[in-house]
């Protein structure tokens, strides 16, 4: 699970303490290349999740598919979920093949129930230098 919170220093110091001891940090912070935040990793104890927490950058899409982010009710709880439309982005950019077939999976799904929003992709994938990606996904896939 990706968790992207916005901290007013964009420090993750205090995390552990907020999430408490069912959380288990990793040693080391990572550090995510596109937009140059760091992320820190926590294993949940007695389980096989993990979470990736990482802090909201300055970089203009980050900040966009922040703002546009999807507010749902899960188990009662209200939860923020990234648009779809930055999920294709944020994924094109990541570029790893578990990430090109997530994008796969997001425009098939999306596709059958509101569809995508491809003026926005396609915007952003410029800015990216990520069309080509782009388009060599939607080549791959199934007629629609």
């Amino acid at each position: 699970m990706d968790i992207v919170i916005q901290a007013p220093d964009g420090s993750l110091l205090d995390v552990a303490k907020i999430l408490g001891d069912e959380f288990i940090p990793e040693d080391q912070y990572r550090f995510e290349t596109n937009t140059g935040t760091v992320c820190q990793e926590f294993a949940v104890r007695d389980s096989l999740v993990r979470v990736e927490i990482f802090t909201l950058s300055g970089d203009e899409h980050d900040q966009a598919r922040f703002a546009r982010r999807v507010e749902r009710e899960l188990n009662g709880q209200q939860v923020w979920y990234p648009a779809a439309e930055d999920v294709v982005i944020w994924k094109l950019r990541w570029a790893r093949a578990k990430d090109l077939e997530d994008v796969r999976g997001v425009i098939l799904v999306q596709e059958g129930e509101r569809g995508l929003d491809w003026d926005y992709i396609r915007g952003w994938c410029a800015r990216h230098g990520t069309t080509e990606r782009l388009e060599g996904v939607l080549a791959s896939m199934p007629k629609r």
